[in-house]
This record gives structure tokens, sequence and C-alpha cells, in this order.
């Protein structure tokens, strides 16, 4: 048998080593407080009434008769929350966040935009009792047609979502490199593929919990579980409409993420309940609100076209990637264009991405979000290249990898990465070249990428 192949000889204070983890014994335990945990004297129960259609006009609600259950002490709707402008400012780093999406995310506007879209929300003093209260509010609907998927959303006469995203078209991004027409002109073999993807939630096991007290002075604390509390702070500031300094967040553990907790959907609504009522109030997604009130990864439609020498020498990549934002623009098809062929050293590219809107759940991060599509799509046509060269699928991607010195798709130009050393290191592995026995056995190999936000 062949040895494990040495990478570095060096002896790491931390690496290599198994560390205790800090937060192992509260957690087997059963002392560790997640944000279900939270329970405050006076607190009430939330509970969120969500539309039953994937697209419909609001055309008005009634919650007179779910106020009069006597012990329902607050009732809310969109209009508890502040007047949220229809333009993107800057809450918190990345892109401009749109103040009426983020705010119409968490109890929908004019327009329900997708099943399960929050409505209302009621705190009272029992869990039993708000789930009563929700079937007293009366919602009138005019049921619009929807769409699902990127293809029904661009065709022609679908139904707009928003009037101001033509064909629910949210952006065009480009990005060239090169002559990407002399490339195809080079190559001995071109190969060009569609791909569809399908919406995926990340299936944490914790689901959404937010408990909020807004005191006598004004000040508010909310007990969450989220992937970062500032974000939260300040995402819930702009929907309430009050200064992010008078909102502490107190993170508690969580139960997985994923990148599905980097946005708010509960905070607000259990903070104006909260100032509402004068009571803390406590509101938990139940599973089936997760999978159709929180967001998922995009599905995508996407048409990949690569070129190559007989030799396996790439000349040419070319991308049109359409992601689904869900309901609202914000669909990682950047980081797709951004990653997609950042794995290779290749002259000539050309990427077009679209942010297409449908009536599902805004979308949300999943793990490198919109990179593992875009890989899904292209390492599929590099394997079927490979195939018909007759070349060992490593063998191309060391041929081809990105090094020191590599332009992305992006403009930034690699330092040193390690992506031919690692192809190399695994190419040469007894894993690797161990022979398949047997029926049913086979070996894979991609090739993926990620800037993880730093370049």
């Amino acid at each position: 048998m062949v040895s494990n192949i040495v990478l570095s000889n060096t002896e790491y204070n931390v690496v290599g080593t198994r560390p205790i983890r800090h937060d192992g014994y509260d957690k087997v335990t059963g002392k560790a407080l997640y944000g279900a945990d939270m329970n405050l004297p006076g607190m009430l129960h939330g509970k969120v009434l969500r539309s039953p259609h994937a697209h419909a006009n609001i055309l008005s609600i009634d919650t007179s008769k779910a106020e009069a259950h006597p012990e329902v002490l607050a009732v809310i709707t969109s209009a508890d929350f502040a007047d949220a402008p229809d333009e993107a400012r800057m809450i918190v780093a990345g892109p401009p966040t749109n103040l009426k999406h983020l705010s119409n995310n968490c109890l929908a506007g004019e327009k329900a935009l997708y099943k399960g879209q929050a409505i209302a929300a009621v705190a009272a003093q029992s869990a039993h009792a708000a789930e009563e209260a929700l079937n007293l509010i009366e919602v009138e609907y005019e049921v619009l047609p929807a769409v699902t998927t990127v293809e029904e959303a661009i065709a022609d006469g679908a139904p707009q979502l928003h009037a101001n995203y033509k064909g629910n078209v949210a952006s065009h991004s480009e990005m060239v490199l090169g002559d990407i027409e002399k490339g195809f002109a080079d190559a001995d073999l071109v190969v060009e593929k569609t791909f569809r993807t399908k919406t995926v939630h990340q299936g944490y096991i914790e689901p959404h919990t937010a408990t909020a007290w807004w005191q006598a002075d004004g000040r508010v604390t909310i007990w969450c579980s989220s992937q970062g509390h500032f974000q939260i702070r300040d995402r819930t500031s702009a929907v309430l409409g009050i200064p992010h300094s008078r909102i502490k967040v107190i993170p508690m553990e969580i139960g997985g993420g994923f990148g599905g907790k980097t946005t708010i959907y509960l905070e607000p609504v259990a903070a104006a309940l909260s100032q509402k009522s004068g009571h803390p109030v406590k509101v938990t997604m139940s599973r089936a609100d997760v999978l159709e009130g929180s967001g998922p990864t995009s599905g995508s439609y996407m048409w990949i076209k690569i070129g190559v020498t007989n030799e396996g020498k790439l000349t040419a990549v070319q991308a049109d990637l359409k992601y689904e934002a869900g309901a609202y623009p914000g669909s990682p098809v950047g980081a797709a264009m951004n990653c997609i062929y950042s794995p290779y050293d290749v002259d000539n590219l050309r990427l077009d991405g679209y942010d297409i809107v449908d009536n599902k759940p805004k979308t949300t991060a999943y793990r490198a979000p919109g990179a593992p599509g875009a890989a899904f799509a292209s390492e599929q046509v590099i394997d079927e290249i490979c195939r018909k060269l007759d070349i060992d699928p490593l063998d191309f991607r060391i041929m081809n990898g990105a090094k020191e010195g590599t332009r992305r798709s992006y403009g930034v130009v690699n330092p040193v990465i390690g992506c031919v050393e690692t192809n190399e290191a695994a190419r040469d592995h007894e894993h690797y070249q161990t022979p398949l026995e047997g029926p049913n056995r086979g070996r894979g190999v991609a090739t993926g990428f990620w800037m993880n936000g730093a370049g």
C-alpha cells in the first residue's frame, strides 16, 4: 500500500490536535440555553398568520375578532412597523438592503408573494390561545397567478411580482475576460449543456425563535439564535424604525444555521408585539413555518459552454446563470459568477448572471451561497470533456488549474493558492490510484472555489 503523502512536516499548536470544546460540557449536560429556552416573567406567546396563497393582493385585514379574544393582548400587521421606503440602504456589511423588502418579508404589505409569507401576528397568554386567535383574523385576498421557476418567471406574459422589475429580472450582471469568440474559434472541442437545480432548504434542526422585551424606557432586548447578532440588531432597527443603540440582541446557542440564520424573520414581530402588549413575547416557528416562511438556497437555470484543444487545454469558458431570488431580489448569482470558473486558468471568459424574482420564499445563504450549484453545472461539463478526450479528470484539472498570477472572473489576481498542488496530491494518493473492483463502484472528482468574502 502507498503511504499517505506528507504535505507538511511542521508541528502546530492547534492544527492536528484535539482541543476541548468550550461549549461541550454545557451542551452534553443540557445546561446550554437555546432561543426557545427563554422564559421571562409575564411572557406571552406569539403566533404568526401566514398566507395560503403564493401570489395575492391583500385587500383587507380585519383583526377585530382576534383582538376581542379574552387571552389576546396584542395583534399586529405590517402597519405596526415603521414606514419603509422602497429603496436600498447600507444597513449591514455587504450589498445595500431594500428596506421595504426587508420589512415586508417579516410582515407582508400590499401583496403576499409566496405561500407561507407572514401576514399578521398575535400575542396571547398561551400558545393555544394564540393559535385560536389566528383563526379569528379575516384576510381578503385577490389571488393572482404565480410563477415558481426561472423559466416561468421570465416567460412572455408571466405575472409580474414587482412593477419595477420588468420580466421579473431584478438585475443582470456581466463579467468578461479576453476574447470569447476567438477562444471558441481556437477550440477543437466545444461542449455546451443546460442544467436546472431546485430550491433546497438548509434544514437546520432548531427552528427560528425570538423573544423580545420592549421596556418602558423604550429599549428593546431580543434573545435569539443567529449567525451574527449585530446584523440582527441592525436589520431589526431598520424595520422598527428605532436607533440600533436602543436594541440589544443576546445570542443564544444555535441549533444549526448553515447561512439560513443571517437575517431576520421573527425578531421585529416579537418586538412589536411586546411594545403593543407591554409584556415580553416569545415567537417560535413550527417546522412547517420554517420550510414555508424562511429562505432556502436558490433554484437555478444554467447554460454552460466550454471549449478545449485536443490536448485538453481550455480555450474559452462561458456561462449564463439565472438564479431564483424568491419573492425579493438578492439571489447569490453574483457569488456564483465569482466562483464558477475560478479553479481554472483560462484567458477567455464570459459570464452573464440574472437575479430572478419568483413566488417562493426570499432566498438566504446556504454554505458558500451560489457556488455549489454553479460548480455542479461546470464540473459536469468538464467531466464530459475528459471522457470525450480520454483524459484523466485530475490530470485535466492540473493542466488547467488556477495558480499564482491567474486572473479570476471578477478581476482579482491570485496569490499563492495551492489549487494545482491539491489536485496533484489527490491524484497521487492511494485512494485515487487503487483499482476499482466489484459492481456499483465509481470514483469522481470536482474542483470548487470560494472567496470567503475577502476577495
